[in-house]
């Protein structure tokens, strides 16, 4: 899904100079491109060198293989952590949300391809960049609900600023955006036809992301949400998750039950907390203050009974049949949902300072 030189062997971030571009490359293709701790640490140390060289103009960020960018983070790794005492994962976290925030107020510009999949991590290494580029064959989610989790590498402050309430649609139903829904939810800005882009990354080299986009990029293809709008804005402006589904299997529109279907298949403790974050992520005034929340709902679900049971389910023994406690959302009590977000003492909370940058710009 990048240039034609990029390989799926070596090192699993692929790092070099290509002209005026620095080029990173994920590169564990067969795992989806999946990104571990060490290559958080890759990508940070790259954007430090390039940041300083002033031969480098601009980032360009690909992966390598046929199917995607990134379809997250290493949930195995997570699984496996979590039931040892998630020590490993909460210093993973740590360090991804600072380069998530990096990557969002990066000096130079920072080009993200999200061709194929895109997903959980993968949107934080590409979705806060300066230009954010999909093809037709994007497909951008935060399906975090669904095994248990909750949207975070800043997801819930872009969902929270999708139109109207697309964001908690997609946050909630886990559903996937095409490249019409992800401009239109503001997780990209432009458009490259597939078969497009080994030339648009080949003119990163030597010219301007602007020259390049007005040589390659062509206009998006229509929001397929915004025929949903009416709907979706109604049902997902309720208050409570319960509320929700209700107004979502009273609508009568087949699309509005089939979210009320997948809105109560994931986690309930899982959805009451994803929304209680997007409304909450509304009145934060900087990408970095929401990744600070982000990083204690994390971190709480961490040691959930349903992350582990998530990932077990879709990812381990893949049975499909999560066995979710508690089971329904009427079950979730509220004091559960509120320890998600309170501080978290000596484990530590995320520490950089709100800067105010308002995150992608």
């Amino acid at each position: 899904m990048s240039a034609p030189t990029d390989r799926a062997d070596g090192p699993d971030v692929l790092l070099h100079r290509d002209g005026r571009a620095g080029r990173a490359v994920l590169n564990r293709p067969r795992a989806l491109n999946a990104l571990t701790h060490a290559m958080v640490g890759d990508l940070d140390a790259a954007l430090t060198d390039w940041e300083h060289d002033d031969e480098v103009a601009a980032v360009v960020l690909t992966g390598a293989g046929e199917r995607g960018l990134c379809a997250g983070g290493d949930i195995r790794s997570i699984y496996d952590d979590a039931r040892g005492g998630g020590t490993a994962t909460r210093e993973f976290w740590r360090d991804e949300y600072r380069l998530n925030a990096r990557i969002a107020g990066y000096p130079k510009p920072y080009v993200a391809v999200m061709d194929g999949i895109v997903m959980g991590g993968g949107v934080g290494v590409s979705a806060h960049a300066g230009v954010r580029v999909v093809t037709e064959r994007s497909r951008i989610a935060m399906p975090e609900t669904g095994i248990g989790f909750v949207p975070d590498v800043g997801g819930t402050w872009l969902l929270s600023r999708a139109p109207g309430e697309l964001g908690t649609h997609l946050a909630l139903t886990a559903a996937p955006a095409g490249a019409g829904d992800a401009i239109r939810c503001g997780l990209a800005d432009h458009y490259v036809p597939a078969g497009r882009l080994p030339g648009f990354t080949a003119a990163l080299a030597r010219s301007t992301p602007e020259e390049a986009l007005a040589a390659f990029a062509e206009p998006a293809p229509a929001a397929g949400l915004d025929a949903h709008r009416e709907w979706i804005d109604a049902c997902y402006a309720a208050d409570t998750a319960e509320e929700i589904v209700d107004r979502l299997r009273a609508d009568g529109r087949p699309e509005a039950r089939a979210a009320a279907d997948a809105i109560t298949a994931k986690s309930p403790t899982a959805v009451k907390v994803a929304l209680a974050a997007l409304r909450r992520a509304r009145r934060l005034d900087s990408l970095e203050q929401a990744l600070v929340q982000e990083y204690r709902v994390s971190c709480t679900a961490l040691a959930s009974h349903d992350l582990v049971e998530g990932i077990r389910a879709q990812v381990v023994d893949k049975d499909r049949s999560p066995k979710w406690s508690p089971p329904t959302l009427p079950e979730v009590a509220e004091a559960d949902v509120l320890r998600h977000f309170e501080p978290l003492g000596e484990a530590g909370d995320l520490d950089f300072e709100p800067t105010g940058t308002g995150g992608h710009r």
